[in-house]
Order: structure tokens, then C-alpha cells, then sequence
């Protein structure tokens, strides 16, 4: 089985890159690989409770985040200085995510086949 980290970080409107990538993470779930997510820099505020896109005419994919555990997508990484840099804390997320610093990401990037960047 083939292990793909997709990597969050474009804000998510705006662009369509957080889209693309969650689109991408649950197509290539549902293709039995081991995908893990990791939210960095402003991918970070991808995560936020209570946004409401339609408000500024962006569509609401982020809802898409509450069909991760049905593809089997377990491991959602948050950057620690990313998150501390945007002044948020972990209860300010929507799902669960494991908070890790810069030294666990890069063992968690060697460990995997492939990284894609949105």
C-alpha cells in the first residue's frame, strides 16, 4: 500500500487548491492508499469551526472534512508554529488532529512514498 501525505498551505478560499486537495485525499483513500493530511501555515485555517464560505460566495467544501474517518484518513497533522503563528489552539478546529512540532512533521514526511503540495 502506497503512503501520500497531502500538504495544506493556501488559505482555503479564495483558491481552489484546498478543494483540490481534499477532492484528491478521498480519491486516493478510496484507491486503498494510506493517506494523511498535514495542515500548515494558512492551510491551518482550513480546520476553523464555525466559517461560513457561502457568505463571501466561496463553496463549502469544508464540510467535506467530516467524511475523512469513511475514507479511512485517520492521521490529520497540525503544525505547531503554524497554529501558534495564527493564534489559534487546538479547540478552535473542527475535527481532531494531532498537533505536532517541525521535527515530528519531517520524520512523518520521510516515513511516507509520496508528498503532494496544495
Amino acid at each position: 500500500m502506497k503512503k501520500l501525505c497531502i500538504v495544506f498551505k493556501q488559505p482555503p478560499h479564495g483558491t481552489a487548491h484546498g478543494r483540490e486537495g481534499l477532492d484528491l485525499s478521498l480519491l486516493s483513500a478510496s484507491f486503498e492508499q494510506e493517506v494523511s493530511l498535514l495542515f500548515t501555515n494558512e492551510g491551518v485555517l482550513t480546520l476553523v469551526k464555525d466559517q461560513d464560505p457561502e457568505s463571501i460566495g466561496a463553496k463549502d467544501y469544508i464540510a467535506t472534512l467530516g467524511a475523512l474517518p469513511l475514507y479511512e484518513i485517520d492521521t490529520v497533522i497540525v503544525c505547531e508554529q503554524s497554529l501558534l503563528e495564527l493564534g489559534l489552539t487546538e479547540s478552535d478546529l473542527r475535527i481532531g488532529v494531532s498537533v505536532i512540532n517541525s521535527e515530528l512533521i519531517s520524520g512523518h514526511l520521510n516515513d511516507v512514498d509520496e508528498v503532494i503540495v496544495f
